[in-house]
């Protein structure tokens, strides 16, 4: 054999060997790809069964039972200022005193015309009992005994008047000190000392009560209608003594330790909102609470007996719609549309219809398990949510139910 065709045959022998590689090769990524997908794993919890009580949620705003506006009586000047914007004030305290001068003038006049009219009164009542004994001797004609009984009445109507504009003298002299109406919080926009202020015009300071407080909020009418009928079967008394009691959660988050008392109801609802507003009164004895201040307002309704709970993060919302990934017998996610009803505190959220009990929900990892997709589930429990061991159902409230 040749050279040449033993180069040709070797050349022919490692094409075959490459092609039978590249064989294998491909051969070996069928079989892979006709493997079985691998578990995505997932973290779930079973679905909760047991009574709930529903809390219903709406947004209130805390405001003063009493809040006046100080405006004077009288007209003047402001001479004396014994406050500062902001301080706490108590009821009879001494707040502004106005310049007093022309109104004590008008007193020490008036006090001398009721002293020279007591004295023509005396003179003209001498005359009348004089010339009442002379008539009786035919001494005087009729027509004068009867003009001095005239003046007379005509001096002590004249008195009467004079004492009436003395009196209203002496009421001005007592209103240029402006006293507080109430135990409160005077605000900041108080007047100077220097101010003229104009009788029954010129706000000089609003003063509000700190303690107790209102917090105001608005219910939808089927609201109403649920907690007229709670109130109904528990009043004794008036039907607001069958109302609950209002919890508080400011701002922070945090819960107001004293719960308010209904007290207030409305006469009907708002034209605009078809709401009705509803005022709680709540001890506010450290002066946390100050009117204008905003919070969640919180009434106990019904217990719904053996409610579906799930957690919050479960539940995907698309399009108005509700959907919860559960894991069927297979082991592979299932998404499932859901009816939701009231949330259930900060974690948890009741399912009206959609699920079952015993059904295991995705919390976390559904959004990478599609449905279909096998999955390997870590169970996670209440801890793991960081649910607090008591809990309570909140009713959603749109916005616009917390319009007046």
């Amino acid at each position: 054999m040749s050279k040449n065709t033993m180069g040709v045959t070797g050349r022919l022998l490692i094409i075959v060997a490459l092609l039978a590689a590249l064989a294998g090769a491909v051969g070996g990524c069928g079989k892979k790809q006709a493997q079985a997908p691998q578990a995505v794993p997932v973290k779930g919890m079973t679905v909760i069964q047991k009574n709930t009580p529903i809390i219903y949620e709406f947004v209130g705003e805390v405001e003063a039972r009493d809040e006046v506006e100080l405006r004077s009586k009288v007209s003047g000047m402001i001479v004396e200022k014994y406050i500062q914007g902001g301080t706490t004030v108590n009821m009879g305290q001494t707040l502004f005193v106005i310049d007093q001068r022309q109104y004590k003038a008008s007193v020490l006049d008036y006090r001398s015309q009721v002293a020279g009219t007591e004295a023509a009164l005396a003179r003209v009542q001498r005359d009348v009992e004089r010339y009442t004994q002379l008539y009786a001797q035919n001494a005087i004609a009729q027509q004068i005994l009867d003009n001095t009984v005239a003046e007379e009445k005509q001096t002590a109507a004249q008195l009467d008047a004079i004492k009436a504009r003395l009196e209203q003298a002496e009421v001005d002299v007592s209103e240029t000190i402006i006293l507080s109406p109430v135990n409160g919080r005077i605000d900041t926009n108080v007047l100077s000392t220097g101010s003229y202020v104009v009788a029954g015009q010129t706000v000089m300071a609003t003063v509000s009560s700190i303690n107790p407080v209102r917090v105001r909020f608005s219910i939808s009418e089927s609201d109403y209608l649920k907690f007229a009928e709670m109130a109904r079967k528990r009043a004794t008394g008036p039907l607001l003594s069958g109302f609950p009691e209002v919890d508080m959660i400011l701002s922070d988050g945090s819960k107001y330790p004293n719960p308010g008392k209904i007290e207030q109801v409305d006469r009907g609802l708002a034209k605009e909102t078809g709401t009705l507003t509803i005022k709680a009164l709540v001890e506010n004895p450290d002066g946390i609470l100050v009117p204008g201040m905003f919070s969640r307002v919180q009434l106990a309704g019904e217990v719904r007996q053996n409610a579906l709970l799930v957690p919050q993060r479960a539940v995907m919302e698309m399009l108005d719609k509700t959907f919860i990934f559960v894991v069927d017998k297979d082991s592979k996610s299932l998404m499932k549309p859901v009816k939701m009803g009231p949330r259930i505190g900060n974690e948890l959220w009741l399912v009206e219809s959609g699920l079952e009990s015993g059904d295991t929900v995705i919390v976390e990892g559904f959004q990478k398990t599609p449905q279909g997709t096998p999955v390997k589930v870590e169970t996670i429990t209440m801890a793991d949510l960081q649910v607090q061991p008591k809990v309570a159902a909140t009713a959603d409230k749109k916005p616009e139910d917390a319009k007046k």
